[in-house]
């Protein structure tokens, strides 16, 4: 699938939202997927340090969580405003029930889904991620995936990242996008 190959995704009406884990994958997903579907691509933790003129550790430092994430609330609830796009989250984003409400009026989300062994293989790799700079990172890991699991579990589509490329990830997210677009509508008695 190096294309669109369904006329259901050439005119997306929501934005395709990638909500996971840190190290699940979303951003080199998104771009991907992005290009795949001829969406503009979004990241949305760079947006926030862009509007912060500061990096998500200098935020987490200087202002504390609570901060960054209202600043969080408010830079996706406004990508959600703008054109469709396709979105990639930070991993705490979906935890947020007003976060996930304006996703689930304004977008499609799909719960990028990995295991902790993989997780931890991808987050070693940069040291910059305030969440786990707080003692073992498996434990820490461990303890997020546990609060967060149950809430990705709400996205519209779940996909497994796995240890595949982003190409085929994002290969497998168009398959799961075309089977949702497809299903029918629940409640219409049709």
């Amino acid at each position: 699938m190096s294309k669109l190959t369904d006329n259901r995704l050439a005119s997306l009406p929501k934005s395709v939202v990638l909500v996971g884990m840190m190290g699940a994958g979303k951003t080199s997903v998104g771009r991907i997927l992005a290009s795949k579907l001829a969406l503009p691509f979004v990241d949305a933790d760079a947006e926030i340090e862009a509007a912060a003129q500061s990096t998500i550790e200098e935020i987490f430092a200087h202002d504390g969580e609570a901060v960054f994430r209202s600043g969080e609330r408010r830079v996706i609830a406004r990508l959600l405003d703008g054109p469709v796009a396709v979105i990639a989250t930070g991993g705490g984003a979906f935890m947020n029930a007003d976060t996930r409400a304006r996703i689930a009026e304004r977008g499609l989300s799909i719960w990028l889904r990995a295991d902790l062994d993989l997780l931890l293989k991808r987050v070693a790799r940069r040291k910059d991620r305030p969440l786990l700079k707080t003692g073992d990172m498996r434990e820490t890991l461990t303890r997020l995936l546990a609060e967060r699991e149950p809430v990705y579990a709400m996205a519209d589509i779940t996909v497994d990242s796995g240890e595949q490329s982003a190409e085929l990830v994002a290969d497998k997210v168009l398959a799961a996008l075309q089977a949702h677009l497809a299903a029918p509508l629940q409640g219409t008695g049709s």
